[in-house]
């Protein structure tokens, strides 16, 4: 049986608005969606069912304590691993994780976006590739 190779993992960055999400559907697009294993990370915020609607909407969302960077962590890992994951989906209308998942499947480049995975010291060296969008703060003032 062939040792199949650990997949390449590219981080995309970026302040809110920047056009993180953008540049990471240009390369889906390009690539192919069926040939990435692609991770928002904002498919990782914290539940927030527990807190009543007028706290949750207080949340600072741009704060890493808001994401549940572990367990994508552990996705990562997985993928890498060539093991397939089932990603949250978070609603951010109601701001809550939903009882649905996104079934991951392993594939040879794994493609994570989102504005604090830089900044996390266990996401950081997971990547091989770090694109970081550096787009003016009016401009994404603007888009947001």
């Amino acid at each position: 049986m062939p040792i199949k190779k650990t997949p390449l993992v590219i981080g995309i960055a970026g302040g809110s608005g920047s056009g993180k999400t953008t540049v990471a559907s240009i390369v889906l697009d390009r690539v192919g969606r069926h040939r990435i294993a692609y991770l928002p990370h904002d498919a990782y915020y914290r539940d927030l069912t527990q807190l009543p609607m007028n706290q949750r909407m207080q949340v600072n969302f741009d704060h890493p304590d808001s994401l549940e960077s572990d367990l994508m962590a552990r996705h990562i890992q997985m993928l890498k691993n060539w093991e397939a994951i089932d990603m949250p989906v978070y609603d951010f209308t109601t701001h809550h994780r939903t009882d649905k998942t996104t079934h991951i499947n392993p594939q040879r480049v794994i493609l994570v976006e989102g504005i604090l995975i830089f900044a996390d010291p266990v996401l950081r060296p997971m990547f091989d590739v770090k694109i970081f969008v550096d787009t003016d703060s009016d401009i994404r003032f603007i888009r947001r």
